[in-house]
């Protein structure tokens, strides 16, 4: 019986993201059931093959949904500002901060951020700051497959920009409680379309004690667990003065080093954290452009080698994950010196996908345009001026691309981007309350 599909798109070029798979010209790509079901030539199809819904694609690449590993969606209310006045805002005296930003306030900034990503042809995002048993389900709204978490902390954060570091066991225990309701809530439900992991925010804001007691609600809960990990100097000097080690040393003590620990940064390493970090499978998320501007970059080519699994991110900054390939392939070349056949566009895709779902414990759902697997895709039009010509589709995106250039997003089957308008939500509406929620926030900050 030939088969009925629910969404089919063709004329697409498709790189699948599989490795070792070239490009197929022409593409059919169809689903059934929110799952690929077809992914090849065109010519291929059966010649009475349906289907309820179809999307002409040509003149387009076809790639995996993006998979953004490490955001901050509400923190778009400092970017263009924060970028300039040193380190991170909870660090950074002066502007907005987490514990300022109202339940109102934060849904619609998460929301707006949310946008942003599946705009520039981000399927997942894994999301942490505030009050996220409403921003997660806000941001789902918009159709991105959003995982989240409320940082989860014992330091009293209204102290930290002023160099106070109290910890109190009442906020880690309240902090860590509403994330375990919040999975209760969210997390393994069938179609994934949202999840948690445990946002223990860094080892300098959770005490060493709080920090075992995180290990132990991971393993109770069966939650993976995402950090900052060495991302500063402040950081790591703190670690030193208070546990006489590094922070990866520190991690590794505790039990929390291993293949289920999503990493952000790992900047401020030494030889020996590299191999600790290596040995332990962590999923590192590297964060080129936003450590960049910082004037640092994480040292990505040593700790692929020591057996890191590197994913991408964007942190609080533009949530445009093709322009964060692009500045992942030049980070690690100037780290060599030199082009290599190892560190090339099909790479820094594998990271951004594949990498990507298996960081969210996802690797045999999501990551690839793999008959079977649940049907994320991103269609980028490759008729634009920049774009053309393309003689490589994919290196072509990589190093002239933006997310901009997304036209239409699929999740879980479903289109939720076509032409650049998101088809689940008013980008007007979310617009203009992002932009009043965080006009709302400086107000109060620099009074």
């Amino acid at each position: 019986m030939s088969p009925r599909f629910d969404l089919l798109v063709t004329g697409a070029v498709l790189v699948s993201g599989e490795p070792g798979a070239g490009v197929v010209e022409d593409a059919a790509i169809g689903v059934i059931g929110g799952r690929f079901a077809f992914a090849g030539q065109r010519s291929a199809l059966p010649d009475d093959a349906t289907a309820a819904e179809r999307l002409d694609a040509s003149g387009h690449l076809a790639i995996p949904g993006l998979i953004n590993v490490h955001t901050h969606t509400i923190l778009s209310m400092v970017r263009g500002v924060a970028e300039d006045m040193g380190f991170a805002p909870a660090y950074t005296p002066g502007v907005p901060q987490g514990h300022m930003v109202t339940e109102e306030e934060a849904v619609a900034l998460a929301r707006l951020g949310a946008l942003e990503a599946l705009l520039f042809g981000a399927t997942l995002i894994n999301d942490s700051y505030v009050h996220a048993h409403l921003t997660l389900p806000a941001m789902a709204e918009t159709g991105i497959r959003a995982f989240a978490c409320s940082r989860i902390h014992d330091v009293d954060f209204s102290g930290v920009s002023q160099g106070r570091w109290v910890h109190d066991p009442a906020i880690g225990e309240a902090t860590l409680a509403a994330a375990a309701t919040l999975a209760q809530r969210f997390d393994g439900v069938p179609d994934r379309r949202t999840g948690v992991q445990l946002a223990a925010h860094a080892p300098d804001t959770c005490s060493t004690a709080f920090l075992r007691v995180v290990k132990a609600a991971s393993e109770r809960l069966g939650l993976p667990v995402t950090t900052h990990l060495s991302q500063s100097g402040t950081e790591v000097a703190r670690i030193r003065e208070r546990d006489g080690c590094t922070p990866a040393e520190l991690l590794d003590g505790l039990g929390l080093l291993d293949d289920r620990l999503v990493a952000a940064h790992c900047i401020h390493v030494t030889e020996s954290d590299i191999a600790r970090i290596g040995r332990a499978r962590v999923h590192v998320a590297h964060i080129p452009k936003g450590n960049a501007t910082g004037a640092v970059m994480a040292p990505t080519r040593a700790l692929e080698d020591a057996g890191a699994r590197l994913c991408l991110a964007t942190d609080n900054m533009h949530a445009d994950m093709v322009e964060v390939m692009r500045w992942a392939l030049a980070i690690g070349r100037l780290q060599r010196g030199r082009i290599d056949a190892s560190w090339g566009p099909m790479e820094m895709l594998g990271f951004a996908t594949r990498n990507g779902a298996a960081a969210m414990g996802l690797g045999d759902e999501l990551g690839s345009v793999t008959v079977g697997k649940r049907a994320d895709l991103a269609l980028i039009d490759l008729r634009r001026p920049h774009l053309t010509p393309a003689m490589d589709p994919l290196g072509t995106v990589v190093h002239c691309g933006h997310g901009r250039d997304v036209a239409h997003v699929i999740v879980e089957g479903e289109i939720v981007v076509r032409g650049g308008v998101p088809t689940k939500v008013d980008m007007a509406t979310i617009c203009r309350e992002g932009a009043a929620a965080s006009a709302a926030l400086w107000a109060r900050a620099r009074g």
